[in-house]
């Protein structure tokens, strides 16, 4: 019997656009091995406990569960990541925040030996611990409201060695924050509120709400963040954000008219705006 095939014929059944890739995975989780090992042999019979937990596994995969919810990690930017349920999925579409970030940041640290950024809603910790990965001269605090959230990004950055660069603060939005830095980044909600319930099933079963909801235009975080980020910046520092798409004009706006002006932009792999940066204009 070929395991795989038998769990992809299952979940393409269900409809899941994605059936060849999800079963793999999912079999390589339960057989505790690699796709080489499925290549080099394909009718590798599992164990009865090992089949009845790929069977569960793919029933979840059904009723809507992402397949990284499901082994409870994800990659992201060349790190693997703890998820938990107060924390977002990340998406290959926030690396390019990451990858605008990095120059800026590289160029900060040759010029001053050392950075230090603070990441609004930081999540899993995905956007800072990937950035202190690349970068060894750099410290970051993790914001978030969630307290499931900031155990999770702990986690996330001892498992990625670069904790002893990482503090993770329980604050909503700047209301705890003290200090400057070289940057504010954030990959803030910015879905319409009436928007959610249109989205896939993974994302409005499985995602918080908390970390999706962006207020009646969506745009809500941003004004927070532009009305505040100036403060705790040091000279010369820019506010880093993931945005949807289409949202690139109304953000500028919102931005300008708090005397930031857009200095970087980058696009996601769909082609989409996904990444903006802001520097203070100066007076």
């Amino acid at each position: 019997m070929n395991v795989l095939r038998s769990a992809r014929a299952s979940l393409a059944e269900a409809g899941i656009e994605s059936a060849e890739l999800d079963a793999r995975l999912l079999l390589e989780w339960i057989a505790g091995c690699d796709r080489l090992e499925i290549i080099r042999n394909p009718n590798r019979e599992l164990g009865q406990h090992e089949y009845e937990a790929l069977e569960a596994k793919l029933a979840r995969r059904i009723k809507g569960e992402s397949v990284h919810r499901i082994i409870g990690k994800r990659a992201f930017f060349g790190i693997e990541l703890s998820l938990s349920t107060e924390t977002l999925e990340p998406r290959p579409d926030t690396e390019a925040l990451v990858e605008l970030a990095l120059p800026f940041l590289q160029n900060r640290i040759s010029n001053h030996g050392v950075a230090d950024i603070v990441d609004l809603g930081t999540g899993t910790g995905a956007i800072a611990l990937s950035l202190l990965d690349q970068l060894p001269q750099l410290r970051a605090v993790g914001v978030d409201i969630s307290a499931d959230a900031l155990a999770t990004a702990r986690e996330n950055a001892v498992l990625s060695n670069v904790s002893s660069r990482f503090a993770a603060l329980s604050s909503n939005w700047f209301s705890e924050l003290t200090g400057s830095y070289d940057m504010i980044i954030s990959n803030p909600p910015y879905i319409r509120t009436g928007d959610i319930a249109q989205l896939q099933r993974e994302v409005v079963l499985h995602d918080p709400v908390r970390a999706l909801d962006g207020g009646p235009d969506g745009l809500e975080p941003y004004r927070i963040i532009a009305d505040h980020a100036a403060g705790y910046l040091r000279p010369g520092g820019v506010v880093a954000l993931e945005i949807g798409a289409g949202q690139r004009q109304d953000i500028e706006a919102i931005f300008n008219a708090r005397n930031f002006v857009m200095s970087g932009v980058r696009q996601d792999f769909g082609g989409h705006d996904r990444a903006l940066l802001f520097t203070t204009i100066e007076k």
